[in-house]
């Protein structure tokens, strides 16, 4: 059974987001006292009192607004209206009642969703300066200091009232797919593309995803989680404070991914900053898919697939294990092709070896090719064993690390990967002196 959901909703700078941090125990959601700072739904797990349930932030909604983006954030928030069983109205205990506060309360009526009103940044628990929202039509309004932390337990409390009990327990592992890029890439399109319907916001002004999203789906019996992320832009083209967070919100998300799905734009040449999302990719030991987008405007002839490979192969030299796929986010073309891949390189990673094929292939390698030397003493491989997976992560028991040179590391991995492939997947590897500490190297 599918967690119960509670949309939070609101005007701007009524205090939602620090209302949702403070529920879920860390700053998940984006604060600034800057309205339309959140911009697309955020959906969290929480527990409260034996009730399980996820919150789902939402952008402040301007429902008279012509503006473009306060139209996307509205439609983003009608969403989250319409798939919550509970919506928890957040108003300005401080400002008072005023117009747009009756005209979301009169669209929500009309969802014939139960409503729960919380009347915010009531530091003093001021009761009195609740009254007024009855004229709502809305029920009890319940003083909250979302800040303070004050009379959360309270609202939660009816919040719950709506909920069933349910048991969470997951039937099957999830795995997390991180979309990430620079910005005006396409992931956000790539995103929808992948669930079908449109679950971001896709603009074609830079930066319009701000916050990290998550999204639950099956495919083919597998759970997935997929991660659209904020465009990470080079550290000097970051002006704002909330862009900055929202880069490292990115960052964030690849750390905690199975897998990355790493989207460039092929109508522009690999930028340096496509190379370090890339290089942080690597590093984090993450099996990835490079995703070559917007592939339906490049002009091709027979060759040009083949030019591409090239390029890539050039610029990403130190993750040659790559995997990439060209696609269309707009068109569709290919991109049912792009979960696959996920599982492939998924399945690439989480690869185990046996200890005695393992030691098979080095011994055979080192024969091949005899292992440097160093003022007449030479390195010896003992054994060689597969410590874990995802990464996959070889431990070498040697005589002495200090022999070890980096281009004959280099050798071993490459005759690791001449044997087992691991496609799309960085492996690592550990020497170690025998009978000794670990020496990382």
């Amino acid at each position: 059974m599918a967690k119960p959901l509670v949309a939070i909703v609101g005007r701007p700078n009524v205090g939602k987001s620090t209302f949702f941090n403070k529920v879920v125990g860390k700053r998940v959601s984006i604060v600034e006292d800057k309205p339309g700072v959140t911009r697309d739904r955020l959906y969290y797990d929480t527990e409260w009192c034996g009730y399980n349930f996820t919150m789902i932030d939402t952008g402040g909604i301007e429902l008279k607004s012509d503006d473009a983006m306060w139209k996307h954030i509205k439609s983003q928030a009608e969403i989250a209206v319409d798939v919550a069983d509970v919506i928890l109205l957040f108003v300005d205990g401080k400002q008072g009642i005023i117009s747009d506060d009756i005209d979301i309360a009169h669209f929500l009526r009309k969802s014939k969703k139960p409503v729960v009103l919380a009347v915010n940044k009531l530091d003093n628990n001021e009761v009195e300066k609740t009254y007024e929202f009855y004229e709502l039509g809305l029920g009890d309004p319940y003083p909250v200091s979302a800040e303070q932390g004050k009379g959360i337990g309270d609202l939660l409390d009816a919040v719950c009232e709506y909920l069933p009990k349910i048991d969470t327990n997951l039937d099957s592992e999830v795995i997390n797919i991180a979309v990430v890029g620079k910005p005006n890439a396409g992931k956000s399109s790539l995103v929808n593309r992948l669930l079908g319907y449109d679950r971001v916001i896709v603009s074609n002004v830079a930066g319009t995803t701000r916050d990290a999203i998550d999204t639950a789906f099956v495919y083919e019996g597998q759970k997935y989680n997929l991660i659209d992320t904020a465009g990470i832009r080079r550290k000097r083209s970051i002006d704002e404070s909330v862009e900055s967070y929202s880069v490292m919100r990115s960052l964030a998300a690849i750390r905690r991914a199975d897998v990355c799905l790493v989207v460039i734009d092929s109508k522009e040449e690999l930028s340096e900053q496509d190379i370090r999302i890339c290089g942080y990719v690597h590093e984090q030991g993450k099996p990835s898919v490079i995703v070559m987008n917007k592939w339906d405007i490049v002009e091709k002839d027979t060759h040009t697939i083949n030019k591409y490979n090239a390029r890539l192969v050039e610029q990403l030299k130190f993750m040659d294990y790559f995997d990439a796929i060209y696609v269309s986010a707009k068109t569709g073309q290919r991109t049912d092709k792009i979960m696959k891949e996920v599982n492939f390189v998924y399945g690439e990673a989480c690869k185990r070896i046996t200890t005695g094929v393992l030691n098979d292939i080095v011994q055979d390698a080192v024969s091949l090719v005899e292992p440097p030397a160093h003022n007449g003493k030479r390195l010896k491989v003992f054994f060689v064993t597969q410590s874990s997976s995802n990464p996959p992560t070889f431990v070498f028991f040697v005589n002495d690390t200090e022999l070890l040179h980096f281009s004959y590391k280099r050798y071993l991995e490459n005759c690791l990967r001449k044997a087992f492939e691991f496609k799309g997947t960085p492996i690592r590897l550990v020497f170690r002196n025998k009978n000794e500490e670990d020496n990382f190297v």
